[in-house]
């Protein structure tokens, strides 16, 4: 654990903080109380030339998970940043290992999404094979013929396998709202949890990522995305997957092997997919878009104005303890200095 460090000095008296997104009003209005905020009122993205101009005058810069914060930006920037304070859970838009070398603290704001990212999760679990997204629009059209014994059959919940990629906060979240829909839980972890735990969430660890393919009727992931992880999805573990199977991701996009997807999805293989995250975001590929059967949310797994307020509010906290001298709650730890 770092030792506790002096409380830094700053020439007007107050921290220098650049937020690069609009955050909500209340946590805005907070920061312009405590420090030297500058704001991004209308909440158009920072430029990565921006980006360097803010780091290079700022003492905490406050980025989001859109923004790429790279070795270069950080080994570029100003004496006085010593603290990157960004809003949301993930951290590989920022490249630790460069911020560790020039003594930049990096926080996080884990936990606060872990139920807003399940709930949206088990829309895609509970909303694919149910065929919600297609039924809609046979609704909006106005193609609707009335109710039909054959008509818009998908497939019953109950007694599939669910099978969970990555078993931390949200992975266990969605567990345990699933298994009130009576479907079975197989999952597959760095490390297995503890047996009273999974007995809790009648869920069942599988080996490795290839066996959870093969058992699983509906895939979901929540695995962070590094190198080992990037692509993991991909046309060979597709094919493990039963024919008819669904996946859905809420984590990343690149976790997952889009043209593999896009032409499992177009051969009938898979049944649908559920996305709340692409690899090139904001664009959707055509393709997605066109599938009667895939869902396509805009990345709204954290979007709840509680967590949003909560987010804000723990990027203070970890400012405010860095201010006075101490470690961040929320200090990374692979970023520790």
């Amino acid at each position: 654990m770092a030792e506790p460090h002096s409380p830094p000095q700053f020439p007007d008296g107050k921290p220098k903080v650049v937020v690069t997104r609009h955050l909500m009003p209340s946590v805005e209005a907070r920061m312009s109380e405590l420090y030297d905020a500058q704001l991004n009122t209308d909440d158009t993205p920072m430029t990565r030339d921006e980006l360097i101009a803010a780091m290079q005058t700022c003492d905490v810069l406050v980025p989001t998970v859109t923004d790429r914060i790279d070795a270069e930006m950080i080994a570029g920037a100003g004496e006085r940043l010593r603290l990157i304070a960004s809003f949301g859970a993930g951290t590989e838009h920022i490249d630790l290992k460069a911020a560790a070398a020039r003594k930049i603290i990096v926080t996080n704001t884990p936990g606060v999404f872990t139920d807003d990212t399940a709930d949206i999760a088990m829309a895609g679990i509970i909303g694919v094979p149910r065929r919600i997204r297609e039924g809609t629009a046979l609704v909006r059209r106005g193609e609707w013929t009335g109710w039909a014994p054959s008509g818009m059959l998908g497939r019953k919940l109950a007694g599939k396998v669910l099978g969970i990629v990555g078993m931390g906060r949200i992975g266990q979240a969605v567990a345990h709202r699933a298994r009130a829909f009576g479907l079975e839980i197989a999952y597959t972890n760095r490390k297995q949890l503890p047996a009273a735990l999974e007995q809790m969430l009648g869920a069942r660890f599988v080996a490795d990522v290839d066996a959870l393919m093969g058992e699983a009727d509906i895939l979901t992931l929540h695995c962070p995305l590094n190198d080992a992880s990037r692509g993991m999805i991909d046309a060979r573990r597709i094919a493990l997957l039963k024919p008819g199977a669904s996946i859905i991701n809420t984590a990343r996009g690149e976790l997952i092997d889009q043209e593999a997807l896009i032409a499992a999805l177009q051969s009938g293989h898979l049944a649908g997919a559920g996305l709340d995250v692409y690899p090139d975001e904001p664009n959707v590929d055509r393709r997605l878009l066109d599938h009667p059967n895939v869902m396509t949310l805009p990345h709204i797994g954290s979007a709840t104005a509680e967590g949003r307020e909560a987010s804000g509010e723990k990027v203070i906290a970890n400012i405010q303890f860095w201010k006075d001298g101490h470690r961040p709650p929320d200090q990374v730890l692979n970023a520790l200095v």
